[in-house]
């Protein structure tokens, strides 16, 4: 399933190279405005429902919505079949940028590529991809005053708007990706997640919640992953050996 169509003319009238926000931030990529922030189009919508591992970020963020939409117009250009686009973007895009090594890092020290038969994390995200569904709470980019949201202001769960999405299109994903091992990345996206797993509707054993977000902002991210790393690999060895 991709809206690639319906946002086709658009990207394709795009220049070639880097893409601004003067670019992206325009009423033709628009989804929503709402309460001080504006939710825009990403070609972020293939599922990969045979993954062994589901990571969770929050939202895209500037940086995974200017190459994601950068690859689709190229695709687009080169004629790439319509339902190859959106994986194709994801590959790309996903936590791209300093944050997907630090959360290679992490994973490696879980030791997450040998209980599924890896020599690195990094290989998810390329060679055996094919093992790996990415993906956030809300799909596609949320901005407020042109800034990326965090998860915080306001908390996912107190928005009508920024839970809507995650209930209507997160959840559906994490039914569909059924036999992974579910990877929520920091608290405002493992509290989604266990707001779920409350209502019965996630399990909670699949779920690995102490992971701290990898995004260099993320000041806490070494203390909080050196207090919880040996709880996780435990878990991490359990499931794959269940």
């Amino acid at each position: 399933m991709t809206q690639i169509e319906k946002y086709k003319s658009y990207l394709m009238s795009l220049p070639p190279g880097s893409l601004s926000k003067e670019q992206l931030f325009v009423k033709e990529l628009l989804i929503e405005e709402r309460d001080h922030m504006k939710i825009y189009y990403v070609p972020y919508e293939y599922v990969n429902e045979r993954a062994k591992v589901m990571i969770i970020g929050i939202t895209p963020g500037f940086t995974q919505m200017e190459l994601a939409i950068r690859s689709a117009r190229e695709d687009l250009l080169a004629g790439v079949p319509q339902d190859q686009i959106d994986q194709r973007a994801k590959k790309l895009a996903s936590f791209a940028g300093s944050m997907r090594k630090n959360l290679i890092a992490m994973l490696d020290q879980i030791e997450l590529p040998a209980a599924i038969g890896l020599e690195s994390s990094a290989s998810l995200f390329e060679e055996d991809r094919e093992l790996l569904h990415t993906t956030s709470v809300i799909r596609f980019p949320v901005f407020q005053q042109g800034k990326n949201y965090t998860g915080h202001s306001p908390p996912i769960l107190k928005s009508e708007v920024l839970y809507r999405y995650a209930e209507t299109i997160l959840l559906p994903e994490l039914l569909a990706v059924k036999d992974s091992l579910v990877i929520p990345l920091g608290k405002s996206v493992s509290e989604v997640v266990q707001a779920f797993v409350d209502k019965g509707w996630v399990s909670r054993d699949r779920c690995l919640f102490e992971m701290p977000h990898p995004s260099g902002a993320n000041g806490h991210r070494k203390k909080q992953f050196e207090r919880s790393k040996s709880g996780m690999r435990q878990q991490v060895g359990e499931w794959f050996s269940r």
